[in-house]
């Protein structure tokens, strides 16, 4: 795989707010974690600890199930980060997002950062990791080139059964979606984009599934302004700066000590994650059978 982005795609990414695509697993690479992914919800359908497995997919699977946490730490996925954010880096979450083939679910128009209690900093980015062949077909992301240039909107809940977002969040502000380009990706290919570009995603009106992984890679320096604590995994570099509260990753699968910090995240997380939602957001639930 390449190593770190070209200066190009810097520019691209400084200019549009996304650079894509970036090959950072090879094509037989991507089905080995693919079969990983699909071994998980074989085996542990019926999840761990009191929490659903698409509880875990959706919410932090990084802190208890090992090959997200050993996708977020790839050299490639490093490096073209790194090109990005620079050398001290940091993994707030990983989620995945599947749509299974002729799916209705959708994802509406939003920017990331709306809720995660970050401000607007810059000094962070979402990889966005194919697992299948994810094309317009089977629902890929569309941006909005720029609009990163712009400050938070507005946003309005929608708690839409079909929206695959933690409250159906969607920006209450018209957008222009004639200039939306396609993340079209094939599996192993990476896109990144900056946490106030406005995207979405559409239906899986393909034949397969559509899985991607979301990883949310901060800098030391962003700081957690609404909960009184957030975690985050140093995967790269020294994090001098110490606004959040360093973890490891899990050395096995659903193991009791990383149930214990789920938890206790979950919890803290959840003061930021839920602030303002008029009803209950059920991935930050505690309980096992809440709607994810």
């Amino acid at each position: 795989m390449a190593s770190g982005l070209t200066g190009e795609e810097i520019a691209r990414y400084r200019e549009n707010g996304y650079v894509k695509p970036v090959r950072v697993f090879s094509t037989d690479n991507a089905a080995r974690v693919r079969s990983e992914i699909e071994a998980l919800e074989r085996d542990h359908e019926d999840g761990a600890g009191g929490h659903t497995l698409g509880q875990f997919f959706r919410v932090n699977g990084q802190v208890t199930i090992p090959l997200l946490a050993r996708i977020a730490r790839t050299v490639s996925v490093l490096d073209a980060v790194e090109s990005i954010l620079g050398p001290d880096l940091l993994v707030w979450s990983c989620e995945l997002f599947i749509k299974e083939a002729g799916s209705d679910k959708i994802i509406s128009w939003h920017q990331d950062l709306t809720y995660w209690g970050m401000g607007e900093t810059d000094e962070e980015v979402t990889a966005w990791i194919a697992f299948s062949d994810v094309s317009e077909r089977a629902g890929c992301m569309r941006f909005v080139p720029g609009s990163h240039r712009q400050r938070i909107q507005p946003h309005k809940d929608s708690f839409d059964g079909d929206n695959l977002l933690s409250r159906g969040q969607e920006v209450a502000v018209d957008v222009d979606e004639e200039n939306a380009v396609l993340d079209d990706l094939k599996p192993g290919e990476m896109s990144l984009h900056h946490g106030r570009l406005f995207h979405a995603s559409g239906p899986n009106r393909s034949s397969d599934r559509r899985i991607g992984l979301a990883i949310r890679y901060v800098t030391p320096k962003v700081e957690q302004t609404i909960a009184s604590r957030d975690y985050a995994m140093l995967v790269r570099g020294a994090d001098h700066s110490r606004n959040w509260i360093n973890i490891a990753p899990p050395s096995t699968l659903f193991a009791p000590a990383s149930l214990a910090l789920y938890d206790r995240i979950l919890a803290d997380q959840a003061a930021a994650l839920t602030a303002g939602a008029e009803q209950s957001v059920g991935l930050y639930a505690q309980q096992q059978g809440v709607s994810v």
